[in-house]
């Protein structure tokens, strides 16, 4: 089941979170807002992909501020920073700290709604890789410390002789084995044990 992609907006401006939730709506995707960095940072849990639109100048915590701490927390959450008074220092700033785009109000709604789309793809595309990962790093703690052997032997290049000949067993041992481990890690040849253990 696909997981709906959210906008988040930390905002203390009610009109611009009003804007923004309604394109997001106009676009298929669910808005939750914050009018402050600290309320977001209170209630954020990372369920699944989307993007956040974040305001710069803000009381209390400065959406710069929200952006360090997010990537101190390991958030891979792609932001998009708007601001009413920009200055290129501060565009600077957000980009190198990895904010997909910057914004300086007014901004063209459209340029918005398509930046939104983009920092969603590629939130989706860093879920597909974590439940890659996640699924792979299951896979492998499912197997027996003697499927493990096999697998790191194939994985080398080694033939099931040459296995056989290593472990001192017989060549139909490591063929069972080959087998199990085989069909515990959902992988049909070589090359695909090889992209799910790398």
């Amino acid at each position: 089941m696909k997981v709906e992609a959210t906008v988040f907006i930390v905002d203390d401006d009610p009109a611009v979170i009003t804007l923004v939730t309604e394109l997001a709506g106009a676009i298929g995707l669910r808005a939750q807002s914050w009018p402050s960095a600290d309320a977001f940072l209170a209630a954020y849990a990372p369920t699944g992909p989307g993007c956040l639109v974040l305001d710069v100048r803000m009381p209390g915590m400065s959406g710069l501020e929200l952006q360090k701490e997010l990537a101190r927390q390991g958030a891979t959450l792609p932001i998009i920073l708007i601001t009413g008074h920009a200055d290129v220092r501060m565009a600077v700033e957000a980009m190198k700290a990895g904010a997909l785009e910057f914004f300086e109000k007014p901004f063209r709604m459209q340029d918005l709604c398509d930046k939104i789309q983009e920092a969603v793809r590629l939130d989706e595309q860093t879920w597909q890789r974590r439940r890659e990962r996640e699924s792979a790093e299951s896979r492998l703690g499912s197997l027996t410390p003697a499927e493990r052997q096999v697998m790191e032997q194939v994985v080398d290049g080694k033939t099931n002789k040459e296995i056989a000949s290593e472990l001192d067993l017989s060549l139909r041992a490591i063929e069972d084995r080959r087998a199990r481990m085989m069909k515990r890690l959902q992988v049909k040849s070589r090359a695909e044990l090889l992209r799910l253990v790398k």
